[in-house]
């Protein structure tokens, strides 16, 4: 067992773990946008970053690839963190606006502009359908080709693949092609429609001091529906 400070509190976790795997494992939740469970950490879109370390001598890491260790500070969702996440989640709101992935984030997170100007991609080069093809189906039918502002998902030599058995996986995983729904304003880079359904907190602090997924406090409020029903029935 490895002993470690999670959010100020003293916890002892399995050693081999990463950071995103204990802090989901006391329900704490980091949002992410390439990582999934059945596959190789990636660490590619950095949406799952935490601080470490000292106040004053913290840096930022990928929690789904940096492993727990004896004594290691972790910060979830300190004043830092939150500011880079959203940061990010615009990056990826002007990349691929049309993502219901991203746009849903983008509620969740309270990201409510995008200060870039929006390129609309269909991809945010995530790599979850390269390894999906790899790892689960067994194909290696496509992968990543050139470098920097020109990398790209695609076949050998951009030829149609003999490997490729028209499986679909890597279409059920990208979250690029999760179309996003057609809110009230749909032809600019930011929805918010969904900021709505969740209650806003009427505390705030340098950081986040709740960390529960619904918020307890938001679903006991008498006289307001849970938010579970109000997903259901907007």
């Amino acid at each position: 067992m490895v002993n470690m400070l999670l959010n100020g509190l003293q916890v002892s976790v399995d050693e081999g773990m990463t950071v995103l795997e204990a802090a989901k494992f006391f329900g704490i939740n980091i949002p992410t946008l390439c990582y999934n469970e059945g596959l190789t950490p990636y660490g590619a879109c950095r949406l799952c970053l935490v601080e470490i370390g000292e106040p004053g001598r913290s840096k930022l890491v990928t929690s789904c690839t940096y492993p727990v260790g004896e004594g290691l500070i972790v910060r979830t969702h300190s004043e830092r963190v939150v500011k880079t996440r959203k940061l990010l989640i615009e990056l990826y709101l002007a990349t691929c606006p049309s993502s219901k992935v991203i746009q849903d984030l983008a509620s969740e997170h309270h990201v409510t502009r995008v200060r870039f100007r929006p390129r609309d991609e269909k991809c945010i080069l995530c790599g979850l359908c390269v390894r999906m093809c790899a790892e689960q189906m067994q194909g290696k039918a496509i992968g990543f080709a050139r470098r920097g502002v020109d990398r790209k998902v695609t076949t050998p030599f951009d030829r149609k693949s003999e490997e490729c058995r028209l499986c679909g996986g890597c279409m059920y995983i990208c979250p690029a092609c999760q179309a996003r729904c057609q809110g009230p304003r749909e032809e600019k880079p930011i929805c918010n429609a969904c900021l709505n359904l969740s209650q806003p907190c009427l505390d705030y602090f340098d950081d986040a001091m709740c960390f529960m997924d619904p918020c307890v406090a938001c679903e006991l409020n008498s006289g307001r529906t849970p938010k579970s029903e109000r997903r259901n029935n907007p």
